[in-house]
């Protein structure tokens, strides 16, 4: 049985000069510093009783919050911009504005902007400047004979959508370029403006720290259940996801984490996340059978992504000879490192999809840029932001974007993929 301890101590007076006490006061406490050790004592005991908050066990200071209001799955730029306007970056990242598609081509205009005033929209106070050392300097296309129609094509509607871009015959390439070999090409597309390449890693640090700044709390771990309530609509089951199950990395712990909204910005995992509410489980011809359609890991043009050992003769045998054909300098060059990763390619139209899905009332997606998701997820974090908040989009439309088109089954692709 606990018993309530209560000891009262006087103040020490005079000097203490008896040998044996003095030795024993080298080991004990004396005047206040006793009284501040046994008040430390009785606060103890009295956090140890039954009701009291204390545990034995060392509490995990990286878990996430038990409740929030919004979470963002994926830790890459699209999620970082997207928080910080509602409330992976080792290869060098580039922006351009020549598409086909007139969405894809006003992102990239709205998402240059941002990126040329970026410390007007991610500056935080007493912190430096954001330099995202971002080099102008516009994309070259090169066309043939028997694709240069579509050049032209995307041409007029880059130019209408507000693009500046020039075409360039194959003399006019010579004289800019002497260094390319225009053996074969009949047209070349060139940016004017709005194009470049930058830090992608300094952009990512640029969101989360004015994120983080806004109240965002960031989690490291890896979201592998959820629980959801289930209500019946005309078309299907029509589910809300209710908390996420965040695992932490290296161990068993876990934090569930109850939410209103998440966000599914987790690139390649994308689909990964969805199946955890049975989409592309159900019946075949229901909506429920209907998986995002994300990295084909049998796709032929591509190495084998079962792992990410650097497929090294991949890129000499495939990449290299093109390169040097193209501009011969690059005979005398020497690649001196490379790296492997995961790409959210989007098998189905590669292009993004963005909104909510048709039986998840409370999930959004941000995901499946096919390589562009960097240069737009300003853009498109502004977006999502719009639909979160506002129910639609104000700034730029992209319905375009939407799940449903998968439904459908009618493809939106963009021509001009890298």
């Amino acid at each position: 049985m606990w018993r309530r301890l209560q000891v009262k101590v006087g103040p020490a007076r005079g000097l203490i000069t008896s040998t044996q006490v003095t030795r024993r006061s080298t080991l004990g406490f004396c005047g206040s510093d006793l009284e501040t050790h046994m008040e430390a004592m009785r606060k103890k005991a009295m956090d140890a009783l039954p009701g009291s908050s204390w545990t034995p066990l060392e509490i995990n200071p990286n878990l996430p919050p038990e409740r929030a209001d919004i979470v963002i799955v994926g830790g890459g730029v699209v999620g970082w911009s997207i928080y910080s306007q509602a409330s992976t970056v080792l290869s060098g990242g580039g922006i351009r504005q020549q598409f086909s598609l007139p969405e894809n081509i006003h992102l990239s205009l709205a998402s240059a902007d941002f990126l040329r005033n970026i410390n007007e929209h991610l500056g935080v106070l007493n912190e430096d400047p954001i330099d995202l050392q971002f080099n102008q300097s516009g994309y070259l296309f090169l066309a043939s004979e028997a694709v240069a129609h579509i050049m032209e094509e995307n041409y007029s509607t880059q130019r209408y959508a507000g693009a500046k871009v020039s075409l360039l015959s194959p003399t006019q390439l010579k004289e800019k370029f002497p260094w390319v070999n225009t053996e074969g090409v009949v047209l070349a597309s060139y940016g004017l403006e709005n194009e470049g390449w930058f830090d992608p890693w300094s952009l990512l640090n640029a969101f989360k720290r004015k994120a983080i700044s806004m109240g965002a709390i960031q989690c490291c771990g890896e979201v592998t259940g959820s629980c959801w309530s289930t209500a019946t609509a005309t078309y299907g089951h029509l589910q809300s996801c209710q908390c996420c199950q965040v695992q932490m990395p290296n161990s068993l712990e876990y934090q569930p984490v109850e939410c209103a909204i998440v966000v599914n910005a987790a690139g390649a995992f994308s689909g990964k996340l969805t199946e955890m509410l049975g989409i592309g489980f159900g019946p075949k011809q229901s909506i429920a059978g209907i998986p995002l359609p994300f990295l084909n890991l049998n796709y032929a043009a591509e190495p084998d992504v079962s792992n990410l050992e650097v497929d090294h003769s991949f890129f000499q045998e495939n990449v290299w000879p093109h390169l040097a054909f193209r501009v011969p300098a690059f005979e005398k060059l020497k690649v001196t490192s490379a790296w492997a990763g995961f790409y959210d390619y989007n098998t189905f139209d590669q292009n993004a999809i963005i909104g909510t899905h048709p039986l998840i009332n409370n999930m959004y997606f941000a995901t499946g840029f096919s390589g562009h998701g960097l240069q737009h997820s300003p853009a498109v974090g502004r977006a999502v932001a719009e639909l979160i908040l506002d129910g639609n989009y104000k700034t730029l439309d992209l319905s375009g974007f939407s799940f449903n088109r998968i439904l459908t089954q009618e493809p939106k692709l963009e021509t001009n993929i890298v």
